[in-house]
C-alpha cells in the first residue's frame, strides 16, 4: 500500500473514531429532547428513538402550570449569580498572589490548599452541614452559596497558572506608572486574562447549574429548590413520569449550550494560550 493511501485510510479512521465519539455524545441529549416533546401513552407505546408524532408541548406547559418551575429556575439563577461573581472576584485575588506577591509559606499555602481537590465532595457534607445548621443558615439561601462563593482550588490553580504566563515587563512597567498591586491587576492583569477568566465563569456557571447534593441536602420544601432537585422530585416511587423529567432536563440543558455557544471563541482561545505558555 502506498504511503498517500495508507495516510488516507488512517486519516478515515480518525474520522471514524471522532464521528462514532460524537455520536455518543450527542444520542443521551436527543434521547431527551425526543422524550421531553412525546405524551406519556407515545413514551410507553413507541421505541426509545421514534419521532415524536405529533411532537407536543405538554410536558413543557405542565412543568409550569402544575409544578411551579418558575421558583426553581429563578432559585438556580440566583445561586448561580452570586456564586459566579464570588468566584470570580476571590479566585483572581488568591491567583494574583499566589502568582506575583511574595510572602513566606507562598507556594506550601498554595500545593496544601490545591491539595484539598483530592478529598471526595461527600466527606465534606456532614461538616458543612453541621457547620451551616450551627449558624442557623439550613434551607436559606445563603447555605447555598456560602461553600462556594469565596473561590475554589480549581479556579485559583487555573488563574494562578495563567497569570504567571504574562510577562513580567508589562507588571514592571505599570508599576513604574504609578499602578499598584490592586491597579496592576486591574489595569493589565485581568485585561489580558479576559479569555481564561471567561472559561472559568463557563465551568462556574455549568458546574453550579447543574449541582445537586449539596442543594438536596440543605434545603427542605419548594423555597429555595433548585432545578436538579425539583428535577428529581418529579419522580415517585411508583411513576417515573419519565416524559416530564425529560422536559425538565432539557430546559436545564438549553441556558448551557447558548452559553457555550456565546463563549466557545474564548473557551478555544484560552485553551491556545495556556498550552502555548507552558
Amino acid at each position: 500500500m502506498s504511503t498517500p493511501r495508507r495516510s488516507r485510510v488512517a486519516d478515515a479512521g480518525i474520522y471514524l473514531l471522532l464521528l462514532a465519539g460524537a455520536v455518543l455524545t450527542v444520542a443521551p441529549f436527543l434521547l431527551s429532547v425526543l422524550t421531553a416533546l412525546k405524551s406519556p401513552n407515545q413514551f410507553s407505546a413507541q421505541p426509545v428513538l421514534t419521532p415524536p408524532a405529533p411532537p407536543t408541548g405538554a410536558n413543557v406547559a405542565e412543568l409550569f402550570s402544575r409544578y411551579d418551575f418558575v421558583v426553581p429556575v429563578a432559585v438556580t439563577a440566583q445561586v448561580v449569580v452570586v456564586i459566579l461573581v464570588g468566584q470570580i472576584v476571590f479566585s483572581i485575588l488568591a491567583a494574583y498572589a499566589f502568582a506575583r506577591l511574595e510572602f513566606p509559606g507562598r507556594d506550601a499555602v498554595f500545593w496544601l490548599y490545591l491539595a484539598t481537590l483530592m478529598v471526595p465532595q461527600a466527606v465534606t457534607i456532614v461538616p458543612l452541614y453541621l457547620m451551616m445548621a450551627g449558624a442557623g443558615l439550613r434551607n436559606t439561601f445563603w447555605a447555598l452559596v456560602l461553600p462556594y462563593v469565596l473561590g475554589s482550588p480549581y479556579a485559583i490553580f487555573l488563574l494562578r497558572e495563567y497569570f504567571r504566563g504574562i510577562p513580567q515587563d508589562l507588571i514592571d512597567a505599570a508599576r513604574l506608572d504609578g499602578c499598584g498591586t490592586l491597579g496592576t491587576l486591574r489595569h493589565v492583569v485581568v485585561p489580558m486574562s479576559r479569555p481564561i477568566i471567561t472559561t472559568l465563569a463557563v465551568i462556574t456557571v455549568v458546574t453550579h447549574w447543574n449541582n445537586f447534593l449539596w442543594p438536596l441536602v440543605i434545603t427542605a420544601g419548594p423555597r429555595w429548590q433548585v432545578l436538579t432537585v425539583a428535577t428529581a422530585g418529579l419522580q415517585s416511587q411508583y411513576n417515573g413520569n419519565w416524559t416530564l423529567v425529560m422536559a425538565a432536563t432539557t430546559l436545564a440543558t438549553i441556558p448551557l449550550v447558548l452559553l457555550f455557544l456565546v463563549f466557545q471563541r474564548g473557551i478555544v482561545r484560552s485553551i491556545t494560550i495556556t498550552g502555548g505558555f507552558r
